[in-house]
């Protein structure tokens, strides 16, 4: 069939905003004990449902009245499975609640108390133990599983904690703690203690630390069934590495070798790039190179011995990923560049994958959706930058000239964009824009040196490689250099105000979501996880005043002369809705064309059905005015 000839930017496509708005979040995965019922969570317009699935049976939701959210730090953590029972936290009121599976209501088994998150269930499924935060305390505490006494602190002392874990002999447990000003990719510490039972609730004794530092950073501690390891990414040797320590001896031996990452930075709780399968041997791993994720299998007791999982190639970003306590079938969250991310079971032994929930009703053929190539290019110091780019797709239309350019820059700031499904990306290369995500320096994935080179950094490194990234595709005459966008939320936004202060004639225009302003406020007003971030993004104060000052774009905001699309949400608790109006105020004094949309029901993201809709059709319109017929 002949392609209509239009120009890039105006092509009909098939992802509408409306078809977004219905998109669901999948954001965990959990094995009941007996390896035969899977739960996993769906966001839906701002509701969190958990769903279960039995053998064939067709999966049903299990929480239909209370919505599943653990909000400790940035969430996650949300829910765990053990024994037919469903373990979870409602949103808003920080308890913990149980359900059985087989079918009757919920019962709260902790206090309005603060805010749980991270439960995790003893062997014998007498006991729960979890992460709790009452600001500004963060401890691990411990309750009966059936909810009948009164919780008490575990393990205290840290300013955070993260990732508590039982042996399989309910003996030994294990948990990372860190202290500010780190952050859990900059140094944390992996802790074990011997488990003493008695009267009352169990305690902890022989607490030690095993592993990690201040300049060492440990992620997913895991037991072995047999209790002679336990397993956990280290990035001591300058990558994400797992390894596997003896407990008897102490002795740790690596089990991937450098160049492959398979940590992640631990922005939420229980964050999961691998699982130890029910043989107690065999592990399945996500391994990071280039942007991309790839399935493998590894022998722990056999050092060195890995085979990739060609099946499952075809997924570039994976999560959540969670082995079944019997058989050899493990479950993951899943999603491509051209597949919107679904939840997915692969038996090791058949070689038989499922899929079991999917986010959205991938309806659109594979044709009319853009792949990504991994690219690299020169900084302007001349260092390598890495990215993701996705060029115009279409089924029915070829352009004519140069495409758009819209190049999306990832939050965190200590953060990677993936080859997974990004609808935004869809979303505009499929009307005929060329998009760049942008791997920065200072992202993850690419080795700790990498990730290190945006401390003290920040607003300098990510505005350079954002900018040269841009002018990389121009001179290679991939893109059209009069028409481009930089676009990117939180911290992405900040990235965006900061160029088009710095470089005020790079883009054609910016989109800011919910974008940091003024580091003065972010540094005093946000929430605690963050708050002593910026000590090494730009420096500690007062030392660094003058810094702050500097890449905070609300002091030099009448630099911003190209338009600027300005969104943002009401009850924003991290960034909140006075830097956006602080950057709109001195829009409307210099007279610089922008628009500016509050959500007033929405946090740090959009949620709800409604806010995606509008967003979507809002950008789209701001694009087509300053953009594409300027």
């Amino acid at each position: 069939m002949m392609k209509e000839r239009r120009q890039f930017g105006l092509w009909s496509s098939p992802i509408t905003p409306a078809s977004l708005a219905e998109g669901r979040r999948l954001d965990g995965v959990a094995w009941d004990s007996d390896g035969q019922t899977l739960v996993w969570l769906e966001g839906r317009s701002g509701r969190g449902v958990l769903v279960a699935a039995t053998g064939d049976d067709a999966p049903r939701d299990l929480t239909a009245d209370l919505s599943v959210r653990a909000e400790v730090g940035y969430g996650g953590g949300d829910f765990t499975v053990h024994g037919g029972w469903v373990y979870f936290v409602v949103h808003k009121t920080g308890r913990i609640y149980r359900q059985p599976l087989s079918g009757g209501g919920a019962t709260a088994i902790t206090p309005a108390f603060g805010q749980a998150a991270a439960p995790v269930v003893s062997p014998d499924g007498r006991w729960l133990a979890y992460v709790h935060h009452d600001d500004p305390h963060d401890r691990i505490a411990v309750v009966d599983a059936a909810g009948k006494g009164w919780p008490q602190i575990l393990t205290a002392g840290r300013d955070f904690y993260l990732q508590p874990r039982w042996s399989a002999d309910g003996k030994q447990f294990s948990w990372i703690g860190w202290d500010h000003p780190n952050m859990p990719w900059d140094g944390t510490r992996l802790y074990l203690a011997d488990v003493i039972e008695g009267d009352g609730l169990p305690r902890l004794s022989n607490v030690r630390q095993i592993a990690g530092g201040d300049d060492v950073a440990i992620f997913q501690p895991e037991f072995t069934r047999d209790g002679r390891f336990l397993v956990y990414v280290s990035d001591e040797t300058g990558w994400g590495r797992l390894a596997a320590q003896e407990l008897a001896t102490g002795q740790a031996r690596w089990l991937t070798p450098e160049g492959v990452e398979f940590g992640m930075p631990a922005w939420v709780q229980d964050m999961r790039t691998y699982a130890i399968c029910a043989d107690g041997r065999t592990l399945v791993a996500a391994g990071n190179q280039n942007g991309r994720h790839r399935l493998q299998v590894l022998d722990i007791v056999e050092t060195g011995k890995a085979d990739a999982i060609d099946d499952l190639a075809g997924y570039g970003d994976v999560s959540s990923i969670a082995a079944s306590p019997a058989g050899a079938k493990f479950a993951f969250i899943a999603s491509g560049p051209k597949t919107p991310p679904r939840v997915v079971t692969h038996d090791l032994q058949t070689n038989q994958t499922h899929v079991l929930a999917r986010s959205a009703g991938e309806t659109v053929p594979a044709a009319s959706l853009a792949d990504c190539q991994a690219i690299t290019w020169d900084t302007a110091g001349g260092s390598e930058a890495h990215g993701l780019l996705y060029r115009p797709a279409s089924e029915e239309f070829e352009g004519t000239g140069r495409p758009p350019l819209i190049v999306l820059i990832h939050g965190g700031p200590t953060s990677q964009v993936r080859a997974g499904w990004r609808a935004e990306a869809q979303f505009f290369a499929t009307r005929g824009y060329a998009v760049l995500l942008v791997n920065y320096r200072g992202s993850t994935g690419y080795g700790r040196d990498y990730m290190l080179r945006l401390r003290g950094n920040w607003g300098i490194c990510d505005v350079e490689d954002a900018v040269s990234g841009m002018r990389h595709l121009a001179d290679a005459d991939e893109i059209d250099g009069q028409r481009t966008v930089i676009m990117g939320g939180s911290a992405g936004g900040f990235t965006v105000l900061q160029t088009m202060v710095v470089e005020p004639e790079a883009f054609t225009a910016g989109i800011s979501l919910y974008g940091v302003a003024n580091q003065f406020s972010l540094a005093s007003d946000t929430h605690k996880f963050e708050s002593r971030y910026l000590d090494s993004m730009l420096g500690p104060l007062p030392e660094a005043a003058a810094v702050y000052r500097e890449r905070s774009p609300v002091f030099h905001a009448a630099k911003i002369r190209r338009p600027l699309a300005v969104f943002q949400g009401g009850i924003d608790t991290v960034v909140p809705k006075d830097q956006a109006e602080s950057i709109v105020e001195a829009l409307r004094r210099n007279g610089t064309p922008h628009i500016y949309h509050v959500y007033d029901d929405e946090g740090h993201g959009w949620r709800k059905r409604e806010t995606i809709e509008h967003f979507y059709r809002a950008v789209e319109e701001f694009l087509k005015r300053h953009v594409i017929f300027a």
